[in-house]
């Protein structure tokens, strides 16, 4: 067993679209197989929440594209979904840190992507909520 998602998609005003992905794990505390769609734009927010079976503290997510890169990254080897807390929801923008000190908004290119989350306890569920600004064309 791989875990397993279920994706909600709805339009919020000013061209942003939430993806909010109810995860459960499977018996190893994994979620790690399952794929989903996103259009391409920015990511604004991401929410990380417990579900009614509380994961274990300090759970790590992270979101691939189809090259395997997580776009919940910093481009500096960190992520926002890393320590997740089991207690309280928690919200986080990931930006790209360049070696200027400027910051980016993460850009998605559109496609399937992949959330996976680590160390959660098996059986445990949680919510992964993913604000994406429409790419202006």
């Amino acid at each position: 067993m791989a875990g397993s998602i279920v994706v909600t998609q709805s339009r919020l005003d000013a061209g942003v679209t939430k993806y909010a992905v109810a995860w459960t794990s499977d018996a190893s505390g994994d979620v790690n197989a399952n794929t989903f769609a996103m259009a391409s734009g920015t990511i604004v927010l991401v929410e990380f929440a417990p579900g009614a079976s509380t994961p274990t503290n300090l759970y790590d997510v992270t979101m691939t594209d189809d090259l395997g890169v997580n776009v919940l990254g910093d481009g500096a080897g960190g992520s926002v979904g890393t320590d997740c807390l089991a207690a309280a929801a928690t919200a986080k923008v990931p930006f790209i840190i360049g070696a200027t000190g400027l910051f980016v908004r993460r850009f998605l290119h559109g496609g399937l992507y992949t959330p996976v989350v680590a160390a959660a306890g098996a059986t445990k569920t949680g919510l992964i909520n993913m604000y994406v600004a429409a790419a202006l064309l």
